[in-house]
């Protein structure tokens, strides 16, 4: 059983944000943050939610900033990975976590790297699914005829102006494509759509690609927490090169499974099995010092 939480961060720069969240398990279990991707909230996580819980664990997935109607600066800049990162740490104090489990999926999954790299001493264990470690994903967008290349041609789309109007005219048909091209049903994908379906909750969404740099990965530390990559074989964004390569940035622990014939959508359509990995990695570290 999941419920719903808010989490209130004084910023320095954004003033009060106020971030939605769903949580389960006991208030004093280990603690297990996770982290949603584009174009979702932190409903994609309820299966894995509901499987922490029953562990013991105090699992709370984050509708992340932008997402969150209360946590939605205007300015592209609010949307820097820096900002992302921050975001993570200030809500990981705001429940007085020292240390805590990192979950995150697609962009969720861009931001976990980054704070695993960056602030090592704050984790138990990281899990990421589908994307890879930042500076391999460079590396494979890097090649000109590359097929990761290829595969992201619709982030400059998303990062032009007024590309949240067009994908939201029409009954909103240009989203609704992304979710189905992605391998999600228009039932599955309705709590998204509703969740994003005005212009500035939509535009705060993309903002993450206007304001995404190469350089994110400047200065990003070895990752030495346990770790945790699953990437699926038929996600049209993600290709394999990357997924293969991410296991030279990992100098702890690391295991990589491959889903075969799992879509993007792997905390849904890949449920149960994500839920069984995700607690057998978390039995295994939890108790692991990196």
């Amino acid at each position: 059983m999941t419920t719903p939480l808010e989490i209130a961060v004084d910023h320095p720069r954004w003033g009060g944000l106020v971030f939605d969240a769903l949580a389960a398990g006991p208030t004093d279990g280990e603690p297990v943050l996770l982290l949603h991707g584009f174009p979702q909230t932190a409903r994609c996580w309820r299966h894995q939610l509901a499987a922490l819980g029953a562990t013991g664990r105090r699992a709370v997935a984050l509708t992340q900033r932008g997402y969150s109607p209360r946590a939605r600066p205007l300015p592209v800049e609010a949307y820097t990975m820096a900002e992302l990162v921050g975001d993570v740490v200030a809500v990981a104090d705001q429940l007085g976590w020292d240390r805590f489990h990192l979950v995150g999926h697609d962009w969720g999954g861009a931001v976990a790297w980054q704070v695993a790299g960056r602030h090592p001493q704050r984790l138990r264990t990281l899990t990421v699914l589908s994307t890879p470690h930042p500076r391999a994903f460079a590396e494979a967008l890097a090649e000109p005829d590359g097929d990761q290349r290829q595969r992201s041609f619709y982030v400059d789309l998303l990062r032009a102006e007024g590309s949240e109007m067009g994908l939201l005219a029409n009954d909103a048909a240009g989203l609704r494509l992304l979710f189905a091209g992605a391998g999600m049903t228009e039932d599955e994908a309705r709590p998204y759509l509703q969740a994003l379906a005005t212009v500035e909750a939509l535009g705060a969404a993309v903002n993450w690609y206007r304001a995404a740099r190469l350089t994110d990965v400047e200065g990003l530390g070895p990752i030495v927490a346990p770790t945790l990559y699953v990437w699926s074989t038929e996600d049209p964004a993600l290709g394999p090169e990357a997924a293969e390569a991410t296991a030279a940035a990992v100098e702890g622990p690391y295991r990589f499974e491959v889903l075969d014939g799992v879509d993007h959508w792997v905390p849904e359509h890949a449920a149960d099995v994500m839920s069984a990995l995700l607690v057998e990695h978390l039995d295994r570290y939890g108790d692991v010092t990196p």
